[in-house]
């Protein structure tokens, strides 16, 4: 079967976010893996890196929706590129001058959540209107399964990379990955009109939560996004704790940390491949129900990793299985929530996603380092794996729940503020 051409405009963007996409993939993990290595941070320190740097991007990220919304799209997915290369520069520089601390890896990763938060508002927004409709999914699978190939290949390289050339070495790599996604945004062309507005041009109060409006409102998206917020929130959580419960306690050089992340993440083409036809075959709802509970049940696996080949071993199955899952529910949520969105609203309830998943990542993340420094990493992911079963309950159950995307979209749109249960602020 040919591969479905979406157009030279989507295919510039596809490169600028696989050259971001394979520089984080690279780097990943590189903020706590230079705070256990080079700061000699402990589990609470890991675990707040990973938890007040999303907090605190949140907050920072809390008025840019509307302000994204109003706005081209373009430019600020360049302006945030550069805004992540300029401060993931200042880790290599500090480092070499010695001034390296605790504090500034806070502070860069929450400049880089907010702007992550925005540039995703922002593309998101674009895409919708670069691509076709029908061509959503194919687009979002695209986009999962590079990010899922990037993960795979980065990893492993930026474990080798490390250890030859020393800790920050993958943050340089990620930092310049920004800039070049940057000029391949900018390569796209192409008149884009300027999002118009009425009243006044600044952010008003009651448009900061249009987006939670949104999404509370649906009650299909409402299941789906407190389903999400509980499932990425208990997942990301585990990952600081695992970095110490394999770095540190049994040992693990950095080249098999990464190779255990890396090689289940193939698993994402696969199931990033699968997604279009498993939804043409079976339906949205049933893919995000079956798909949805699939990706609980594995968590629990990764406390009963142990020293050695064996451990090693379980690590990979384990992720494998939450990977292939995880690649294949998320085109279909993403596309499923740009289908049932306004288009005058998207950039709000992309930005009120993803703030309040930094928010619940770092909430749980918390949670998470301190249960690990009162008992032990281990306990804190087996407690994060038994969770996890819980979160099917909140995904969306009966099939007449499930409406079309005009008829949705239409009666959410024309509601106002005070029908969803959302108070206006003064």
């Amino acid at each position: 079967m040919a591969r479905r051409s979406l157009g030279q405009q989507f295919g510039w963007l596809w490169t600028s976010y696989a050259v971001s996409a394979y520089g984080s993939g690279l780097g990943f993990g590189a903020l706590p893996l230079i705070a256990v290595l080079v700061l000699h941070a402990g589990p609470v320190q890991v675990s707040a890196l990973s938890a007040v740097g999303p907090a605190v991007g949140a907050l920072i990220a809390l008025p840019l929706g509307p302000w994204v919304e109003f706005r081209r799209k373009r430019p600020v997915m360049i302006t945030m590129d550069l805004v992540r290369f300029a401060v993931m520069m200042t880790i290599p520089v500090a480092y070499a001058f010695g001034r390296l601390s605790f504090v500034q890896l806070l502070v860069v990763s929450a400049v880089v959540a907010a702007a992550k938060i925005a540039f995703n508002a922002a593309s998101g927004t674009y895409l919708k209107a670069l691509v076709r409709p029908d061509d959503l999914l194919v687009a979002n699978a695209r986009f999962e399964s590079t990010t899922w190939s990037s993960i795979a290949v980065g990893p492993p390289l930026g474990g080798a990379a490390i250890g030859l050339f020393g800790p920050v070495t993958t943050v340089v790599v990620d930092a310049l990955s920004y800039l070049l996604s940057a000029l391949g945004v900018t390569a796209i062309r192409g008149r884009e009109e300027h999002p118009q507005r009425t009243g006044t041009r600044r952010v008003r109060a009651d448009e900061l939560f249009d987006g939670w409006r949104h999404l509370l409102a649906h009650p299909d998206l409402r299941a789906l996004y407190l389903n999400q917020l509980l499932v990425s929130g208990l997942i990301m959580a585990t990952e600081p704790l695992l970095a110490v419960l394999l770095l540190r306690q049994l040992g693990f050089p950095p080249w098999q940390y990464g190779l255990a992340f890396a090689a289940p993440c193939l698993g994402g083409l696969i199931g990033a491949r699968l997604a279009g036809r498993v939804v043409a075959r079976f339906g949205q709802h049933r893919i995000l129900r079956t798909v949805g509970t699939l990706r609980a049940v594995w968590l629990i696996g990764l406390a009963f990793v142990q020293p050695g080949v064996a451990g090693l071993a379980t690590v990979i199955v384990v992720e494998l299985a939450i990977i292939i899952s995880m690649s294949l529910y998320n085109p279909v949520l993403v596309t499923y929530r740009l289908e049932h969105t306004p288009e005058d609203r998207i950039a709000r309830t992309l930005s009120a996603w993803s703030i309040s998943s930094s928010a619940a990542i770092a909430v749980l993340s918390a949670l998470g380092g301190l249960l690990a420094y009162a008992t032990s990493p281990r306990t804190a992911i087996t407690v994060a794996g038994l969770l996890i079963l819980a979160s099917p309950l909140l995904l969306p159950r009966r099939q007449d729940f499930w409406c079309t995307p005009d008829a949705t979209v239409a009666t959410v749109h024309a509601q106002p503020p005070a029908a969803v249960g959302s108070r206006e602020v003064e």
